[in-house]
């Protein structure tokens, strides 16, 4: 019997190791390797992707972050203070434990119960809260683009900020767009404000400044930074604006596998990200609108607005006056222009770091990555197949018409690339892993949590269970 078993186990050695042999040559061999590199690296360049977007935020800011404003922006954007309802926060929206996104795949803004994830309960506004993650490089933001700087670069002023009215360009004088778009939240009635407070924009920051000003904390501390405070000068919503936007430029987070790879470390990517790198940027593809170079600012997006035709997502409970005569979609840019020709356009979403995103699209229509990047591939099938079952129960009202959307959709979606399935995964693995930086992650931004705030509000409590939509 021992030799029976020992010539069993000869031949089962035999074949492990013709199985490993078969399976370490079933990757690229190093000729295929090094031509798999040499193409990618020519794209990169052609594209103008450097990897290096982190290292220049002080460059193009023109000083250094300045850590002690930076942390007054810090408690500011965690403190409720700010909410003229005080029952709300930036974090509220945008919190650490989905990375800076909102927990809810249409936000919950006022009128919420203190939680930040699945569980966030309250009405419904109309869109999907965006990241803050490396927002500092974005030329517009929101979905619809309303905050823009007309010069195409967040860092410059020179030409102006546009925003809707009353405040049009009348923020201009604020260094970085980040600090104009601070002036927003505070008086949105559905993002923090409420409803009760009567008075207009500038009555409800004097507010707002008013209640920050009387806590002795902010004072000191805005004093440290501020000469004039220092000397007596009161408060003004600037300062706070000023503190807001530099806690956000701490919030960069732009060192993801292809950028280690764009600055030589050819290992950085796996076999089969390098291929779905190749084949983004191809092409009259993926890269066409998810750009990086020139105000793109290795963001992966144009910042210009497009048709998706995404599913009209509807909330049962809202605060919002939804579109259309069923009061049942959003006509995205057009609501800011009231041009017909803009009904359904949303700006390009940036990719970086979306595997950590809890849902996607401007109303976070979609719970896992794979079907927000199929459906750009099979635009009618998903529309019209579409059911919000993955969704909180209070998104699950009928879905809004599509027909009119369809008929909108720009070529590139109309008409969409035809990848196999294999290549397919190649992209979706890139986009997954090769543009995610492990500093975005929720756990690596736990610790910017204050404990408590100079107001004595208490935080909002933070889901970091929370299932985030890029691990389907």
């Amino acid at each position: 019997m021992r030799v029976v078993y020992t010539v069993l186990f000869v031949l089962l050695a035999v074949v492990a190791g013709v199985t490993s042999l078969v399976w370490m040559r079933s990757g690229p061999s190093p000729e295929e390797l090094a031509a798999l590199d040499e193409r990618l690296q020519a794209v990169l360049t052609a594209r103008e992707f450097t990897g290096r977007i982190e290292e220049a935020l002080e460059t193009r800011l023109g000083r250094p972050v300045d850590p002690e404003l930076a942390e007054v922006g810090r408690l500011l954007f965690f403190d409720p203070i700010l909410s003229l309802t005080q029952d709300n926060s930036c974090s509220g929206c945008h919190g650490p434990n989905v990375s800076f996104n909102g927990s809810q795949p249409i936000e919950i803004g006022v009128g919420n119960n203190g939680v930040v994830g699945p569980e966030r309960r309250g009405p419904h506004n109309q869109r999907r809260a965006p990241t803050l993650i490396n927002a500092a490089f974005y030329p517009r933001l929101m979905w619809d683009s309303r905050f823009s700087s007309n010069s195409l670069d967040p860092f410059r002023n020179d030409r102006g900020f546009t925003f809707p009215a009353p405040e049009g360009s009348s923020l201009s004088d604020m260094e970085h767009l980040l600090g104009a778009q601070a002036f927003t939240p505070v008086v949105n009635r559905v993002e923090m404000a409420g409803e009760t407070f009567e008075g207009d924009n500038d009555a409800m920051r004097a507010e707002v400044t008013r209640r920050v000003e009387g806590i002795d904390a902010y004072r000191r501390m805005f004093g440290e930074v501020f000469e004039d405070i220092a000397g007596g000068a009161p408060l003004r919503y600037e300062h706070i604006a000023w503190a807001l936007a530099e806690f956000q430029f701490t919030l960069v987070r732009a060192d993801a596998p292809l950028d280690a790879y764009a600055r030589g470390e050819l290992d950085a990517l796996t076999p089969a990200q390098k291929r779905g790198a190749i084949a983004f940027f191809t092409g009259d593809g993926c890269g066409e609108c998810h750009i990086v170079r020139s105000f793109g600012n290795e963001m992966f997006s144009d910042f210009e607005p497009h048709v998706l035709a995404v599913p009209q997502v509807v909330p049962t409970v809202t605060n919002m006056t939804f579109d259309g005569p069923g009061a049942d979609e959003d006509y995205g840019l057009e609501q800011q222009t009231g041009s017909y020709e803009d009904r359904y356009k949303f700006r390009t979403s940036p990719l970086r770091n979306v595997a950590y995103q809890p849902s996607y699209m401007h109303n976070g229509a979609y719970v896992c990555l794979e079907d927000a990047i199929r459906h750009h591939l099979q635009v009618s099938e998903y529309v019209r197949g579409y059911e919000p079952s993955e969704l909180p129960r209070t998104l699950r009202a009928p879905v809004g018409p599509y027909a009119a959307m369809l008929n909108s959709a720009q070529t590139l979606i109309a008409d969409p690339m035809q990848l196999s399935e294999e290549v397919l995964r190649d992209v979706i693995e890139f986009v997954r892993h090769g543009l995610t930086d492990p500093d975005a992650a929720p756990e690596a931004l736990r610790y910017l949590i204050p404990a408590t705030v100079p107001s004595g509000l208490p935080v909002h409590d933070f889901d970091f269970d929370a299932k985030l939509g890029g691990g389907c």
